[in-house]
């Protein structure tokens, strides 16, 4: 019997779902979903159907559970985050008991099942969150390797703070986007050697592959989250495709960081996998060498074993391509640890907030998690099945970013899809 009892891999559900499916009972992702002219609503993925969580609350089959009358029937998931992790953790329970294969409580209401599962590809699935902070780590120790000796190739590639910090800056939280969004190529300003700056769309459209966290509400202004309570405030996680403009950075980002070159869009997944969910497949974190200081340190460093990859597809070749796949275990500081940083000056953390894990990269040449570790900066561009080469992105091409847990005989916990086509 698996400790958590939603995520028996034994479990079985009466719902048709198909085999090998990314949604299987174990996993059951929230989303935020409308259809047929209805409201937004929060629902819950079951193989290739969505659960309309507001159904089932109406027709009084999550009574008792503490989650407030109307939480369901909401443009975000906001209202069910505020609740924190007992109602969350009550919420999987329940909705686990009734889509086991044993359980007739939906089915014995007459019209109840046919209302509350709507298939998958009938629903427009919205941005589950509405975030009113976005914060953009740096934290994959590979990936800040690769870029140090690409741009200090005479130098230590890291800089001196990043062993000791959990280095991040603030994004823009309205430019947040739900998967199939098309991101319209940004404009700024672009300098080339030798040359006065100019304004124009940018050349080097890149993509960078994250995950983020999303939490509940979590601390007041002046109050910190220790670090040994920091996951009990984190919902889950979701697939992030964090867009980057290479040129429009790389003038404007000394000394403040990124600006331009990195607020006009991030796309995010309309599923959020559920911490519950991924805990069959938490393992150790790399080890942390100099020791963090104090207010870092965990007992118990975990990561999870999630296997992530980056396709790209063209107008001449609409099959995306696998072009990168690496492991997001690999990352050097945990979802924790950056979360306890993050309020360790005092800042409060709310209900729906996004927290981005940085590119997450491997150590070899596949492993790499943007195009401009994949080209070397774009002078060495890839080639595609087709015979076509990128370095950077152009008009047309649609990137696809993919993320699952398990497989092999355990349930596959998929954190879906994030995709986006890239328009002038």
């Amino acid at each position: 019997m698996s400790a958590e009892p939603t995520t028996d891999p034994r479990l079985r559900t009466w719902v048709d779902v198909p085999e090998n499916t990314p949604f299987p009972i174990q996993n059951l992702p929230y989303g935020v979903f409308r259809w047929a002219g209805k409201a937004p609503r929060v629902g819950i993925a079951i193989g290739e159907w969505v659960l309309d969580l507001d159904a089932v609350d109406r027709a009084g089959l999550l009574d008792g559970i503490g989650v407030p009358p109307g939480t369901l029937l909401a443009n975000s998931l906001h209202p069910l985050l505020g609740q924190g992790r007992p109602a969350w953790r009550a919420l999987r329970s329940r909705v686990s008991e009734l889509l086991e294969i044993s359980n007739h409580e939906i089915q014995d209401q007459p019209g109840l099942a046919k209302r509350a599962l709507i298939p998958m590809v009938d629903a427009e699935l919205l941005v589950p969150i509405q975030p009113g902070d976005y914060v953009d780590f740096y934290s994959s120790l590979h990936h800040a390797t690769n870029l140090g000796r690409m741009f200090r190739p005479d130098g230590d590639p890291l800089l001196p703070n990043w062993l000791h910090i959990p280095i991040g800056y603030h994004g823009r939280s309205s430019s947040v986007v739900v998967s199939g969004m098309p991101i319209q190529r940004p404009s700024g300003q672009l300098k080339r050697p030798d040359e006065p700056p100019r304004w124009g769309p940018t050349e080097r459209l890149d993509i960078e592959l994250e995950v983020g966290f999303i939490t509940g509400d979590a601390n007041q202004l002046g109050e910190s989250v220790p670090i040994e309570v920091a996951e009990q405030h984190i919902f889950g996680i979701v697939l992030v495709n964090d867009w980057s403009a290479r040129d429009i950075q790389a003038w404007e980002y000394q000394p403040l960081g990124p600006f331009l070159g990195k607020s006009f869009a991030t796309s995010i997944g309309p599923w959020v996998v559920t911490l519950d969910a991924l805990e069959p497949f938490r393992v150790p974190a790399p080890v942390q060498e100099p020791a963090v200081l104090s207010y870092l340190q965990q007992a118990d460093r975990r990561g999870i074993d999630l296997q992530l990859e980056v396709a790209l597809a063209t107008p001449a070749s609409p099959k995306p391509a696998v072009i990168s796949r690496v492991n997001f275990s690999e990352m050097y500081w945990t979802m924790a640890q950056q979360l306890a940083h993050v309020t360790s000056n005092g800042t409060p953390v709310r209900a729906g907030d996004l927290y981005a894990s940085g590119t997450v990269s491997g150590a070899g040449d596949g492993s790499f998690g943007s195009l401009i570790e994949l080209t070397r900066d774009g002078s060495e561009p890839i080639t595609l099945p087709s015979g076509e080469v990128r370095g950077f992105l152009e008009d047309g091409d649609t990137v696809v970013l993919r993320g699952f847990c398990g497989g092999g005989g355990r349930p596959r916990i998929g954190l879906g899809e994030v995709q986006g086509t890239v328009s002038s």
